[in-house]
């Protein structure tokens, strides 16, 4: 799954410089957005900032961040903290049992992120990819409603 999948709307990324880069060609719509990438702003920022919709911007960042033309800027991004990830195994242990650490590690990895440093903005999107996983019905949304709780508290 790419960094830029899901909802990306308070995602920020900055500009890279590479050594190895050669000759890279960008139009100038590719251009403006890689101008506006400056670490601070997020993607609905940057959105507003060129009057451009999310869906098309998405695609644009997608070609830039293949040409590795811009990254995350972790320094930036809210994370999780520890008490929400404690909260989130609790819970899918009691709807999965002792599994659920696996779980929770296999789905993190599976996104492209360190559970150490997990993205506050991808919280929802962990908890939904979770409750998929849990095969009884009455489980999974006790599950779902405890972590909407949860998910209400985190400032992203």
């Amino acid at each position: 799954m790419s960094a830029l999948s899901g909802d990306i709307s308070r995602l920020v990324l900055k500009r890279t410089v590479r050594a190895d880069l050669g000759e890279v060609s960008l139009d100038s719509e590719m251009l403006q957005v890689l101008m506006e990438l400056d670490g601070r702003k997020n993607i609905a920022q940057v959105a507003r900032s060129l009057n451009m919709n999310i869906k098309h911007l998405r695609i644009v960042l997608n070609k830039l961040y293949n040409l590795r033309l811009c990254e995350a800027a972790r320094e930036a991004i809210p994370l999780l903290d520890r008490n929400f990830l404690r909260d989130l195994s609790a819970e899918l242990s009691r709807a999965m049992g002792p599994i659920a650490d696996v779980v929770i590690e296999d789905e993190i990895n599976e996104m492209g992120e360190d559970p150490e440093r997990f993205p506050a903005h991808r919280a929802a999107e962990l908890v939904d990819m979770l409750a998929r996983q849990i095969p009884r019905e009455e489980r999974k949304v006790a599950f779902q409603q405890a972590m909407v709780k949860r998910l209400r508290e985190i400032k992203t």
